[in-house]
């Protein structure tokens, strides 16, 4: 199910953006890049609509996807 983005708080939206990028395995490439950033990147994907906050009954998990993939 697609959670609207624009429907959360924005603690809770901030919380979930920064629980997602500070997953391990997640990779910036070459060059690091801070929390902010990779925050504020993941934001805006979500409201240019590039990518998405998917949510899983089965297993009550979220997560951020690319539009595309679905």
């Amino acid at each position: 199910m697609i959670i609207p983005h624009d429907q959360l708080a924005r603690d809770t939206l901030l919380n979930l953006i920064e629980e997602f990028v500070t997953r391990d395995g997640t990779d910036y490439g070459e060059t690091e890049v801070g929390l902010s950033d990779r925050v504020a990147q993941v934001e805006a994907k979500l409201n240019s609509g590039e990518v998405v906050i998917l949510f899983s009954q089965n297993t009550g998990l979220c997560n951020i996807v690319y539009r595309n993939t679905l």
